[in-house]
């Protein structure tokens, strides 16, 4: 499967679970809420010291699993995430891109970005970008 058929179902589907490796190499699972931005998958923590955001600090590494409603369908992106937060990127680059990822995670806008915004300084936010190594699933 090639990211392009991903990116459809996750254009449509934004149910997901990600998984990331604990220091130890256990596996961490997580709900998030995911989709496609610039040909990669994308979540955002909204809590910088999140066990996820901890664990992809450490070891990028992680797998992005999402479903159907029905749970009749799912893709799969394994591959290494890039973290955006207020620390390391620019205030204005930080607020458009997790404006971005609010409107790749969902089939809306926000009713109030000025208060959208301002959540997610206060939450210390992270934008997190998955690049695809490897991607499969069952589209039906």
């Amino acid at each position: 499967m090639k990211f392009e058929d991903a990116r459809h179902f996750l254009e449509k589907n934004h149910r997901c679970v990600v998984s990331t490796h604990r220091p130890d190499g256990a596996a961490h699972s997580s709900i998030v809420v995911c989709g496609a931005y610039q040909e990669q998958a994308v979540f955002a923590s909204v809590h910088q010291k999140s066990v996820k955001v901890h664990n992809l600090r450490g070891d990028p590494r992680c797998t992005v699993l999402a479903v159907t409603n029905n749970w009749h369908s799912f893709v799969t992106i394994e591959g290494e995430a890039s973290l955006f937060d207020y620390s390391n990127s620019e205030p204005e680059e930080i607020r458009i891109l997790l404006r971005e990822v609010f409107r790749a995670c969902g089939d809306k806008d926000h009713s109030n970005w000025e208060e959208y915004d301002q959540a997610m300084r206060d939450q210390k936010a992270v934008a997190v970008l998955v690049r695809p190594r490897k991607v499969y699933g069952l589209v039906r």
